[in-house]
């Protein structure tokens, strides 16, 4: 994996961290950092996208960013464990493997807009 698959995966795991953020946050500090944790999730997506295409690593940010949101409600939050729920993730999370296998990066520009 180069940096810029290493950036989405980094992005989408952030991803994670805003979503719970949005359900959890109660008070200014709290939504301060959600506010930061959804910046910096796309600055470092917008890095990616020079060389990965955009809707492969938009795809692939979402795909972490749902199957782990939905994970950790269910191991840390009390969300209702269910076997059709797992396989579903698993589905979604061998379109994002599948995706990452079948895109080549581009030539994108480096130092553009």
């Amino acid at each position: 994996m180069n940096r810029y698959w290493a950036w989405v995966v980094i992005a989408g795991l952030i991803e994670v961290l805003w979503a719970m953020g949005l359900k959890h946050s109660t008070n200014l500090i709290s939504w301060a950092g959600t506010f930061f944790l959804i910046i910096l999730s796309f600055v470092i997506l917008i890095q990616a996208t020079k060389k990965v295409p955009v809707a492969t690593a938009y795809a692939v940010f979402t795909g972490i960013g749902t199957a782990g949101t939905s994970l950790v409600d269910i191991i840390f939050f009390g969300e209702p464990f269910s076997w059709t729920k797992i396989l579903f993730l698993l589905l979604l999370l061998i379109g994002v493997l599948g995706l990452k296998l079948v895109t080549a990066e581009t030539g994108g520009k480096e130092g553009g807009v």
